[in-house]
């Protein structure tokens, strides 16, 4: 049983449950977030061979049903024999002749009880069927968000990039303002050479969130099985925090209703299941088995002769051809069988089988229990995270209004010139971060509310 990791939760967890409208071409339009899940689920590679496994674990189910049905054979021989032969129509030996002998049969046996062992066999196979759908289940939920989470990291980027234009054009306004004073003679030659470093530098970062965001877009694309990026673009839904991202009324709750509806936890529990019925499959090699047969057979020798009368003078019965067909009928038998077969030593390895049957399901519910666990203490650091993802985005906000008043004022005294221009590159390194961190705190707080609805099974959309 796969155990649940909290790094694969915490990393992928902004939900398939996503929803998007728009039915647009791939190619050409922007690909929402419901078209590039259904498109990695369709083209998973994971995903198709667990699908694979999963019929094939069908399969034994319903094969398991059938095997209660009987077994049907039906045989059919001929021979053809030279010199001393027995035919086996009169049971009689030939001398010297060629014997030409056809036999044909058909049985059918069926076991009436072996220790309910058939039927354990099914609900084992039914089962690991099951648990299968449920790992299935589990894998597409990882690939749908891992998918969600590169999606996400494109709209962070996407942000990102423009606070880095933003910052671009205003030290474009302030090298064109400070050009302007430099030439009126207002303000020294050095002025405009710091103020077009801080221009050079505002690119770099440009450059660089761009750079980021042509690895979010190529980190996408290769989770989606793409053979290229080229015109791959995503569209951009509204992504803000409302006064519905609220926090869970406490932890509990959204443990009950996790364990009701992940697909992990339902695998551990027929894994459970499972070991549960071979222990039962093991007791019944204790059983003895009863089944019953029953065939049908007839035979045709090419020197076999029907007796039509009896000659009393010449004291010697008088005979005719024999055809196939009469033989055929004449030949008949039926076998009816009802027997019996008891175990009595096996070499203990019965007792040895329901011993290791019983530790199997002692590990099972251990594992369940620990899924169950690792679930919780998840949970408890999911809520958690979210609770200290909400205060960092408050205080962001906070501190991002007081670093745009202070910049104001820092921008007011450069224009008049007094601040140099790396004082005023401090400030606009400041701010940018601030602007940042709150955009980061941002992302990570619905992020981090994403992770409590999953759990809790909720759609999770953009209001």
């Amino acid at each position: 049983m796969k155990t649940l990791m909290k790094s694969s939760v915490s990393r992928l967890i902004f939900s398939a449950l996503l929803v998007f409208s728009g039915n647009l071409s791939y190619s050409q339009q922007p690909w929402t977030l419901e078209q590039c899940i259904a498109y990695a689920l369709e083209n998973n590679i994971q995903i198709k061979q667990q699908q694979i496994n999963t019929l094939v674990n069908e399969n034994n189910f319903e094969q398991s049903r059938l095997d209660l049905l009987p077994d049907i054979n039906a045989n059919g021989n001929t021979s053809v024999s030279y010199g001393r032969a027995l035919d086996e129509t009169t049971y009689e030996f030939t001398d010297d002749q060629r014997v030409v002998t056809l036999n044909t049969s058909i049985g059918a046996n069926v076991t009436l009880f072996n220790g309910l062992r058939q039927l354990n066999n099914i609900k084992l196979n039914r089962y690991s069927w099951q648990q299968s759908l449920e790992e299935l289940q589990t894998l597409r939920n990882n690939v749908s968000l891992n998918v969600a989470s590169a999606y996400l990291q494109i709209l962070f980027n996407i942000e990102l990039l423009e606070i880095a234009r933003e910052q671009v054009a205003l030290s474009q306004k302030q090298v064109e303002r400070t050009t302007s004073l430099v030439e009126a003679g207002s303000l020294p030659q050095g002025n405009k050479m710091e103020i077009e470093a801080q221009l050079a530098n505002d690119e770099l970062q440009e450059v660089s969130a761009q750079n980021q965001l042509d690895m979010a877009y190529l980190n996408l694309s290769q989770l989606l099985n793409m053979d290229s990026v080229d015109n791959f673009k995503i569209a951009q839904p509204a992504v803000e925090i409302t006064d519905n991202e609220k926090l869970p009324p406490s932890v509990s709750i959204v443990y009950n209703a996790a364990v009701q509806q992940l697909p992990e936890i339902r695998a551990s529990e027929f894994n459970k299941e499972i070991a549960k019925t071979n222990l039962s499959l093991a007791r019944g090699g204790r059983s003895p088995r009863v089944f019953a047969s029953a065939s049908y057979g007839t035979g045709y020798s090419d020197i076999r002769r029907k007796i039509i009368g009896f000659d009393t003078l010449a004291r010697e019965a008088i005979t005719t051809d024999y055809p196939l067909t009469e033989q055929f009928k004449d030949n008949a038998s039926f076998v009816y069988t009802v027997g019996i077969n008891i175990p009595i030593f096996s070499g203990w390895s019965v007792e040895t089988n329901i011993k290791n049957a019983k530790l199997g399901f002692e590990n099972a519910n251990y594992e369940l229990e620990n899924t169950k666990l690792q679930l919780y203490q998840e949970i408890q650091q999911a809520y958690l995270d979210a609770v200290a993802a909400y205060k960092k985005f408050t205080a962001s906000g906070r501190a991002l209004e007081a670093m745009r008043e202070s910049f104001k004022y820092t921008q007011q005294r450069f224009d008049v010139g007094l601040i140099n221009a790396v004082e005023y590159q401090t400030a606009t390194t400041q701010l940018t971060q601030t602007e940042s961190d709150l955009l980061q705190a941002k992302y990570d707080y619905i992020f981090k509310m994403k992770i409590l609805d999953f759990y809790q099974g909720k759609p999770i959309i953009f209001e």
